[in-house]
């Protein structure tokens, strides 16, 4: 939650803390081992959310618990890894009440997209769904230029049309890997949902973004932590709350016996996949502390273009002519998104150095 836009990029950002705690290698060292993290961490808890659909599964609340139960995980680099001494100031903290209002809100959000996102992976391959989610770079754009004073560039802009273009090719393919007994009503259904789905967490980037702005006023590795820790809290208690209420708690043991690869691969399924989003989880923080938001939310985003290809492997996905198209351009509007969080990230890291040389001069 995995979890970033340009104005993630502050005039001080948390990567000044990490980098001077670690030599040049180390950094670079630990950034490579947190994309490793996202990358593989997110393809895997696709495709096994898939893998449990086709051999059986059908319950849409258990595929959103599993999203979020494995938080307490995360307390282990909470623990293992120190947090770098925050600067002292004289901003009163918040108070507990606003700060628990605040992760309940989007402990709720989380669920709901959760939930969404499942319905979307019941009624799409692997592939579709991936290359769906990539809109959300588009919506990334929109809503931090509404909630946190984006400006749009060309290449955003360029971004924000290329993949509305790749997304829309999509709603009108015609796919014979899609799930057996998805009516094209279905197709839809999960489309709009995904679509839905990626709207949803890209104005929860915006939000928990502008959470640390305004209301946190700090974003340090416990902080980031915390965040994700106590809004999966919020929102593994609302999906267990939908599984009961639903009733299809009722339908877990049925689905574990008809399960098509056996009782245990239902148990490890279910396990490894919750494991995977939680390694996705830590290697979002980890970017977030080492690097940026920003850079964090882009490398989660770029890593929905691996999931395509490993589901042709895992899944023998058809890619046909308009899929091959989507991904392209899905690939170019990532390149031009990237591209302007590098120009960005260029000048804010030149401001930063052309400051403690103005403050010398101004001293003398």
């Amino acid at each position: 939650m995995t979890d970033n836009q340009e104005p993630m990029i502050s005039d001080v950002t948390i990567s000044e803390l990490p980098l001077s705690k670690y030599q040049r290698w180390q950094w670079w060292f630990l950034v490579a081992l947190s994309i490793f993290f996202v990358i593989v961490g997110q393809a895997a808890a696709v495709l096994l959310g898939r893998f449990y659909y086709d051999q059986g599964g059908n319950s849409k609340w258990m595929a959103t618990l599993v999203q979020t139960i494995a938080f307490p995980l995360l307390y282990i680099p909470f623990f293992i890894i120190p947090s770098s001494p925050e600067a002292s100031t004289s901003a009163v903290p918040p108070s507990i009440k606003i700060i628990s209002a605040i992760y309940f809100v989007l402990g709720i959000l989380i669920a709901a997209d959760n939930m969404m996102y499942s319905i979307g992976l019941l009624y799409l391959s692997a592939s579709t769904y991936s290359l769906i989610c990539a809109s959300q770079l588009a919506f990334n754009a929109v809503f931090s230029y509404f909630i946190n004073s984006q400006k749009f560039t060309a290449l955003i802009i360029n971004s924000v049309v290329v993949l509305s273009l790749s997304s829309a090719l999509l709603a009108v393919n015609e796919d014979k890997s899609e799930p057996s007994g998805a009516s094209k009503g279905k197709y839809i259904l999960g489309f709009l949902c995904t679509l839905g789905a990626s709207a949803v967490y890209s104005l929860l980037l915006s939000l928990m973004q502008r959470t640390f702005e305004k209301v946190l006023k700090r974003e340090t590795f416990s902080v980031v932590l915390e965040m994700q820790i106590y809004t999966a809290l919020v929102a593994t208690a609302a999906s267990t709350i939908g599984l009961f209420a639903s009733g299809e708690w009722r339908t877990l043991h049925g689905e574990m016996e008809t399960f098509g690869k056996g009782h245990v691969a239902y148990v490890m399924t279910l396990v490894w996949t919750a494991i995977a989003w939680q390694v996705c989880s830590v290697g979002v923080v980890g970017l977030i502390f080492l690097v940026s938001s920003l850079y964090s939310n882009v490398i989660s985003t770029v890593s929905l273009a691996v999931t395509p290809i490993a589901s042709l492997v895992v899944f023998h996905d058809s890619m046909n002519g308009v899929k091959i198209i989507s991904l392209l351009l899905a690939l170019w509007g990532f390149a031009s998104y990237i591209y302007q969080n590098y120009l960005d990230d260029t000048k804010a890291r030149k401001r930063q150095a052309l400051e403690p040389k103005s403050r010398n001069d101004s001293s003398c």
